[in-house]
């Protein structure tokens, strides 16, 4: 493949000051938005928790009469049914709690689902551009780490608002309703409630934040060190002890920022705990002061004092969501950064209708020309090729000069910046990708095999295929009797990315998945790099018999692969210089002539 330009970063990764400031531009309108497909539920939840809150508010005034009357009065009556309403109202709030957590917690799954498939769809969309200069770690990081981040807040957050601020104010009331002059006690612990929470908000955002980014750094030296690959490379390098140091190093700055997420602000909320709880006392102590001495029953001071009590959970739960919140938008950004990304590559708006079983293949390259990102060289410049249905195309020359540039923009793995690519005088921009993934099959000198069976890898290019048209495949990639000869045939488990197969048959595997889906054009990039030189003889067969009524183009290194091409194309830098039959361009004694030697 040609060599593309790549924003890898292999070491621990420095903080741009556009990442600084993503959370701060999240939008919480934009938040809202995940939950519109669940009013319906939420609504009920907040009923819910406004039935629960103002049941709950009887409480009090139970305890109330159970201590200024039932007892001083010895009225049993009166006992057994305050009591029997007390119990009544702790398990008609238990009931609904369980409600209020089954409704709120599968909203919040499906919103974690929605948000998951999103993502990964459209990543799924994304060019291979973007694969190229983005860690694949990272990718796999925001995808489980800061969405599985996200499950506290979005399961709980709404309904801990409306729970909680439900909660204080219906305990508010209660409060006001048994004595205002005790309520006025109690509210003066707000402001610097309200203000420690402000300054812990902040500091845990910025944590949260340095933390997502760790794991990802994390789950990169996971990626790239237990992968097979990764392995292979370590064990033959000698670079183990590098790789263990460099996880260990991670994982310690981990454990700092864990540590100091959690800690983040303890010590505020801690004062904010040492004053609620010096609250009752004062409470006493003004029941007791000359001014308000017996204006207040016994009954009446226990029933606030519980209120009060009781007030510090929902407030402080209310204060703790906001923190919560404000530390999550720094998860949210990094998942919006994802949604917000450009597809550079994507299906037309008004694409054009067409049945790949009906395309002839006629193939036409216009003046294209094309650069990578982040290049100021072009790839390919001004290349006009013409390949009729039914006949073959070779593309030679030296490593980076163009070839599988061109073979990426045939399959449209990118659009070119100028000209076209067209089949059957179609555009590939205006053909759905799916019909276009119909029309062309690739086989690339890159093979990748899931980790799956031999059949399911098969039949992944083609789902409803029958067992006996992946054997037909099989038999005409020439790989048909190794599989036949394996310990479970067609069902042997593949392995992580094909290592238990040679290069060879990966390839030959590769080759028997693209032609699966019978393609009326083929992509064959160094597809038989990997084979010796009599397996490359029986694929090379098997190519020229399938090949027939097929247009096909080839990309290869050694020429004896292409001699029996209709036409060949020779690049140099992007631009062909030679074009013409083998036999011509022998006889033109030119750059061919110089490769064929």
């Amino acid at each position: 493949m040609e060599p593309t330009p790549s924003g890898r970063d292999r070491g621990h990764r420095t903080v741009s000051a556009a990442e600084k400031t993503q959370a701060s531009q999240v939008s919480l309108r934009r938040i809202a938005r995940l939950f519109t497909r669940h009013r319906a539920a939420l609504a009920m939840v907040t009923a819910i928790i406004v039935a629960s809150s103002v049941i709950a508010m009887a409480s009090p005034f139970l305890l109330q009469h159970v201590i200024d009357r039932a007892l001083p009065e010895r009225n049993l009556t009166l006992l057994v049914w305050l009591v029997l309403g007390m119990v009544a109202v702790a398990a008609v709030t238990a009931i609904l709690g369980v409600l209020q957590t089954w409704i709120s917690t599968r909203v919040g799954q499906e919103v974690l689902h929605q948000l998951r498939t999103d993502v990964f769809g459209h990543l799924q969309r994304q060019s291979l551009s973007f694969f190229t200069r983005t860690r694949s770690g990272e990718v796999q990081s925001r995808i489980t780490n800061d969405i599985g981040g996200m499950q506290s807040v979005v399961t709980s957050t709404a309904t801990g608002i409306a729970s909680n601020l439900t909660t204080v104010v219906a305990t508010a009331v209660a409060m006001v309703a048994l004595s205002w002059r005790l309520s006025l006690v109690s509210l003066f612990v707000l402001p610097p409630a309200i203000w420690l929470t402000r300054r812990v908000a902040r500091l845990r955002r910025e944590i949260t934040a340095q933390r997502q980014r760790e794991l990802a750094d994390l789950n990169v030296t996971v990626e790239e060190g237990l992968s097979i690959s990764g392995v292979q490379l370590a064990k033959t390098l000698g670079t183990g002890p590098s790789l263990i140091e460099r996880f260990n190093a991670s994982s310690a700055r981990l454990v700092d920022l864990e540590l100091r997420s959690e800690l983040a602000g303890r010590w505020r909320m801690a004062s904010m705990s040492v004053i609620f709880a010096a609250i009752p006392a004062v409470i006493y102590l003004s029941a007791g002061l000359p001014g308000t001495a017996g204006t207040l029953s016994i009954g009446t001071l226990v029933a606030f004092t519980a209120l009060q009590g009781g007030l510090f959970r929902p407030l402080m739960g209310l204060l703790n969501v906001g923190v919560s919140l404000t530390a999550s938008l720094a998860l949210f950004a990094r998942i919006f950064e994802y949604l917000d990304l450009p597809v550079e590559v994507a299906d037309p708006s008004e694409p054009v209708d067409i049945d790949p079983r009906q395309v002839r293949g006629h193939l036409r390259l216009d003046e294209v020309s094309f650069s990578y990102q982040g290049s100021d060289v072009a790839a390919v410049t001004g290349v006009t090729l013409d390949v009729p249905a039914g006949t073959s195309l070779a593309l030679v020359g030296e490593t980076g000069s163009g070839k599988s540039t061109l073979a990426a923009l045939v399959s449209r793995l990118h659009d070119p910046g100028s000209g076209r690519v067209t089949v059957d005088g179609v555009d590939l921009r205006d053909l759905r990708l799916t019909d276009l993934a119909a029309i062309v099959g690739v086989v690339s000198q890159e093979t990748y095999l899931l980790h799956t069976t031999v059949r399911e890898n098969l039949r992944y290019a083609r789902p409803e295929a029958t067992d006996a048209e992946i054997e037909a495949a099989a038999r005409a990639a020439q790989i048909h009797d190794l599989i036949a000869g394996l310990p479970d045939g067609y069902d042997t488990m593949v392995g992580s990315r094909g290592h238990r197969f040679s290069g060879g048959e990966k390839q030959r595997l590769a080759i028997a998945r693209t032609l699966l889906r019978d393609p009326r054009v083929l992509v064959l990039d160094e597809a038989t790099s990997a084979l010796d030189t009599e397996t490359e003889r029986a694929v090379q067969r098997a190519f020229d018999v399938l090949a027939e009524g097929r247009t096909t183009i080839t990309i290869a290194h050694r020429l004896s692969t292409v001699r029996g091409a209709d036409q060949i194309a020779v690049l140099d830098h992007g631009r062909i210089v030679e074009r013409g039959t083998h036999d011509t361009l022998i006889d033109d004694n030119g750059r061919y002539a110089m490769l064929a030697a």
